[in-house]
C-alpha cells in the first residue's frame, strides 16, 4: 500500500512518443574557419606527434614485444582515443574495414570499437537526472553504475524498469556539438585542399564525403531523432512478413529525454566475436546473409537504413537471431537513389544488364547525357565489374571493387566524382566484407538472390521456379 509521501508513477515528456519539433536538426555552418579551428587544428597535429613518439619511446624499452611500425600504429589509435568522437569515429572504421589501410593499423584501430574512457558515474547520473527531472533511484527499479560500454558519442548502462523489463540507458557525453563542429571545418578544409592535388580524392568526391559527414553527425547527436528511426528501423523488419532472426532493441519512450534513450535490453556478442559466435553453434555465414539483406532492405524499399555497421553494432544475440544496435548514424535515400541502388542489384543479382545501371546513373545526373551510349558505357562496366561481382569476398578485396567503382565513376562522371549518396553504403560495405571475409569468403554477395528476394520477388520466385537455386528462410 502506497502512502501519500510515494512519487506518483513517473510520466516522461515524451511517453506518447515525440513531437515534430523534437526531431528537427540543428547544424552549424561547415565552411568558417577561424582562430578555434586553427588552435584545434594545432592541437591535433601535437597531439599525434606526441603518442607516436611515446609509444615509439615505449617500443625502444621493450623491442622485442613488437615492431616499431605496430608501435607507431598504437600511438596514432592513442592520439584517436585522445582527440575524440570525429577521430575514434576514423578509427573505428579503419578497424573494421582492413582492406582500406595497411593491416597493422587496422589491427590497432579494433580497440577504438570497444575501448573508449568511460565517463564517471556522477556525471552519468546528472545528466539523467538533469534530463527526465527525477533521481535515477526514483527513475529505475536497479540502475548499474559500471557502464556495459563507453563509445565516441554516448555510454550505456544496464537498469530495470519498475516493471521488471530488463533495459539499457543510452547517455550523450556533453560538450560534444563544439569539438565535433571544430574537427569537421578542419577535415573539410583539409579535403577541399586534398581535392586540388589529388585526381583519386576529387573522384573519391572526398569533401562531398565530410559534408555527408557533417549532417549525418549533427543528426546523431539528436538523440530523439535517433529513438525515432530505431524504432522505424525496428519496425519495418517483419514488413513482408520474414526476417524473424533479425531484430533491433525497443525504444521505451516513457524513459527517453534529449539526451537520454531507454531501450530493451539484448544479449549476446558482437559479431566480429568469431569465436564467441561460434560457441554458439551458430552459421556465420547465415548471420550474414540475413542482417545484409534486412540492411538492404531498409536501404532499397523503407527508407532509413543503418550507417554505421561497425562490428560493435551488429550482434549475434544468445537466441541466435542477429540484432542492429546503436542507431545514431543512418542513412535514408531519395526515391531516386533507392531507384538507383535498385537497378544496381538487379542487375547483379538478376540479369547482368549494366545498361540498365548507365541509364540509373544519368537519370540522377550522376553520369551527363553525353557521357557515352548506354550499352557502351553499360558493355564496359559488365566487363570490369561482372568477374569481381562473381567472386566470393575472399577472392576480390572490396577495397579493390570500390576503387575501381571510383575510377569508372570518375572516367564517366565528368569530373563530379562518386555521388556522395553511394559513399555511406560503400562504408557499410567495407564493413560487411570484413565479417564476410571470416564467415563467408566464397560468398558472392551482389549475385545472392536471397538479399533481393522480397525486392524483386517475381524475378526470384522465377529463377526459384526453374530450380537452379534454393534459399534459406
Amino acid at each position: 500500500m502506497s502512502s501519500a509521501a510515494d512519487p506518483a508513477p513517473y510520466r516522461g515528456r515524451y511517453a506518447d512518443g515525440p513531437p515534430p519539433e523534437a526531431l528537427l536538426v540543428r547544424t552549424a555552418p561547415l565552411e568558417l574557419y577561424g582562430f578555434a579551428e586553427f588552435r584545434r587544428q594545432v592541437h591535433i597535429n601535437l597531439v599525434v606527434v606526441r603518442c607516436v613518439v611515446l609509444a615509439l619511446v615505449r617500443w625502444l624499452r621493450h623491442p622485442r614485444k613488437q615492431r616499431p611500425v605496430e608501435a607507431a600504429a598504437e600511438g596514432i589509435v592513442d592520439a584517436f582515443c585522445e582527440l575524440g568522437p570525429m577521430f575514434i569515429k576514423l578509427g573505428q572504421l579503419l578497424g573494421s574495414s582492413p582492406s582500406i589501410c595497411p593491416a597493422v593499423l587496422s589491427e590497432a584501430a579494433r580497440r577504438t570499437i570497444r575501448e573508449v574512457d568511460p565517463l564517471d558515474v556522477s556525471t552519468v547520473k546528472a545528466a539523467i537526472e538533469a534530463d527526465l527531472g527525477r533521481p535515477v533511484e526514483e527513475l529505475f527499479a536497479s540502475f548499474d553504475e559500471q557502464p556495459l560500454s563507453a563509445a565516441s558519442v554516448a555510454q550505456v548502462h544496464a537498469c530495470v524498469l519498475p516493471d521488471g523489463r530488463q533495459a539499457v540507458v543510452k547517455i550523450q557525453r556533453p560538450g560534444l556539438r563544439e569539438l565535433v563542429t571544430l574537427d569537421l571545418r578542419i577535415q573539410w578544409r583539409t579535403m577541399k585542399l586534398l581535392s586540388k592535388f589529388s585526381g583519386f580524392a576529387r573522384d573519391a568526391n572526398v569533401t562531398g564525403a565530410i559534408e555527408d559527414l557533417h549532417k549525418v553527425t549533427f543528426n546523431e547527436l539528436n538523440f530523439i531523432l535517433e529513438a525515432h528511426r530505431q524504432t522505424r528501423f525496428r519496425d519495418r523488419i517483419g514488413h513482408f512478413g520474414d526476417n524473424t532472426c533479425v531484430t533491433a532493441p525497443e525504444v521505451y519512450w516513457n524513459w527517453c529525454g534529449p539526451n537520454t534513450i531507454v531501450m530493451e535490453r539484448l544479449f549476446g556478442v558482437p559479431i566480429d566475436d568469431f569465436d564467441g559466435v561460434r560457441a554458439r553453434n551458430s552459421d556465420g555465414k547465415l548471420h550474414m546473409r540475413r542482417g545484409v539483406k534486412v540492411w538492404m532492405e531498409a536501404c532499397m524499399v523503407h527508407g532509413p537504413f543503418h550507417g554505421d555497421v561497425h562490428a560493435g553494432n551488429i550482434w549475434v544475440l544468445d537466441d541466435g537471431r542477429v540484432a542492429y544496435l546503436d542507431f545514431g548514424i543512418m542513412g535514408e535515400l531519395t526515391d531516386e537513389w533507392k531507384g538507383v541502388m535498385r537497378d544496381i542489384f538487379q542487375t547483379s543479382a538478376i540479369d547482368n544488364d549494366f545498361s540498365r545501371v548507365a541509364r540509373a546513373y544519368k537519370r540522377v545526373g550522376a553520369f551527363p547525357p553525353d557521357a557515352g551510349s548506354d550499352e557502351d558505357i553499360g558493355a564496359s562496366m559488365k566487363m570490369i565489374f561482372g568477374p569481381m561481382f562473381d567472386a566470393g569476398l575472399g577472392e576480390v578485396p572490396m577495397a579493390s571493387l570500390l576503387a575501381e567503382i571510383i575510377r569508372t565513376m570518375g572516367s564517366w562522371s565528368g569530373g563530379q566524382g562518386t555521388p556522395k549518396e553511394l559513399q555511406l553504403i560503400i562504408k557499410q560495405l567495407l564493413y560487411f566484407e570484413r565479417y564476410s571475409k571470416e564467415f563467408a569468403p566464397d560468398w558472392p554477395m551482389f549475385r545472392d538472390l536471397y538479399l533481393v528476394r522480397n525486392i524483386f520477388p517475381e524475378e526470384v520466385a522465377t529463377r526459384l521456379a526453374a530450380g537452379d537455386v534454393t534459399l534459406p528462410e
